[in-house]
This record gives structure tokens, C-alpha cells and sequence, in this order.
């Protein structure tokens, strides 16, 4: 008798309780898919996908706490082995490519049909990467649009946000206080930007981004 092939295990994390909910149990009606936790904000998914290693965690973009950026960022310097699917109603290719960048494995609308989306967990779980049809277009501009314009790193939606925080003259330990992050966090990102822009210090990363545009 052949042996049942393993559930693919899903934390699904959303602010919004009846949509969480809704997609809960559609997980959870899967043959193929084992809901094992749900969350309401972004630390508590972080708390979650690091306490029990699923195969997917399903994070909305826009949750407080952390964003779910952020969640896939802590992921990635985490080195988890647990595949995000981001699920958001923004559909501007220039998010959607932030998210893929910072290492999603895939980016789906939320208004999407459920099964639509378990079919998109599912491809994960089986390593696969998924983008929402309707988005495909856009990112591909979006990637072109970069690949041209040399002279703009790509910095992630985290490290222009601080990028621009600290033009405003703002120390890391009031970034940290403003964003929700630990000012180790905060550092962290200030040395990727510094690294992208070939630069040392604030000062010379808020002159280069100016020089380059990136503040515009």
C-alpha cells in the first residue's frame, strides 16, 4: 500500500479576523495542507514560524507590528527553511517586487478565489515559486525598468524607509523607537544601505542617495 504523502504545514497571519479566518478554514478543508497556527500581527507570525518551522507561512503585506516584509526579511536572516506566501491588496509592481526581492516565495492579491490561494501554498510546499497571473506583467516591467537604471540600487521598502528617516536628521535609536525595530535591527539595515550606496557613514549615504535620486 502506497505510504500518504505528508501535509504541507501553513501558519496563515492576517490583522483582519474575518478574512484570517475565512482562509483558515479553507487550509484547513485541504487535503493536502495542515493549518497549524494563525496570527493577528507580524510578531506574532515571526513568534509562530520560528516556534514551529511550518512549510509555508501566508503573511499578509500590511500587518502592525511588523510589516510582512519585515517577517520575510527576519526569515531570510534567520536562514528558515519555512516559505512565505505573501498575500496583499497593493498590486504596485514595485512592492510586489520588494517582497520576491527580499526572498517570498511568492506574492498573491488577496482578493483572490481561496482555493486560487491554497493551490499558491501548495506550489510552495513542493518549492515551487508562484506569482498571481494578473501581477506577472508588472513585475516583469518593473525588473526591466531596473536592470536599466544602473545607477539605482535596489533597496528594499525597510531601507528606504530608513534611508529617508535618516535625511530628516533622525539618531537609529529614534528610527528604532518610530518603526517598532531593535536599534541592532535598525544598524543592521544601515550597513546594507551603506554597502549598496559604497558609502560609510549617514552623511555620505543621504549625499549618494541624493546624487542618485533616491530621495526624490
Amino acid at each position: 500500500m502506497p505510504e500518504a504523502r505528508k501535509r504541507a504545514t501553513v501558519v496563515v497571519a492576517d490583522d483582519h479576523p474575518l478574512y484570517r479566518e475565512a482562509l483558515a478554514q479553507a487550509v484547513s478543508g485541504r487535503p493536502d495542507l495542515e493549518l497549524v497556527a494563525t496570527a493577528s500581527d507580524g510578531r506574532e507570525a515571526l513568534e509562530q514560524i520560528r516556534r514551529l518551522s511550518p512549510d509555508v507561512a501566508v503573511l499578509d503585506m500590511r500587518m502592525p507590528g511588523l510589516r510582512g516584509l519585515d517577517v520575510v526579511e527576519a526569515l531570510a536572516r534567520d536562514d528558515s527553511p519555512t516559505r512565505v506566501l505573501v498575500l496583499s491588496a497593493a498590486q504596485e509592481s514595485a512592492v510586489v517586487y520588494a517582497a520576491v526581492a527580499a526572498g517570498a516565495s511568492g506574492y498573491w492579491s488577496k482578493d483572490a478565489e481561496r482555493d486560487a490561494i491554497c493551490d499558491a501554498i501548495a506550489a510552495i510546499a513542493r518549492g515551487e515559486k508562484v506569482l498571481d497571473p494578473r501581477l506577472q506583467s508588472g513585475v516583469f516591467t518593473e525588473i526591466h525598468a531596473r536592470e536599466i537604471d544602473v545607477d539605482r540600487p535596489v533597496l528594499t521598502a525597510r531601507e528606504h524607509e530608513i534611508l529617508v528617516l535618516i535625511a530628516q536628521g533622525m539618531s537609529a535609536p529614534a528610527i528604532s523607537a518610530q518603526l517598532y525595530l531593535s536599534t541592532a535591527t535598525v544598524k543592521t539595515h544601515l550597513a546594507h544601505l551603506y554597502e549598496k550606496l559604497g558609502v560609510g557613514d549617514r552623511a555620505a549615504a543621504v549625499a549618494e542617495a541624493m546624487r542618485r535620486g533616491l530621495l526624490e
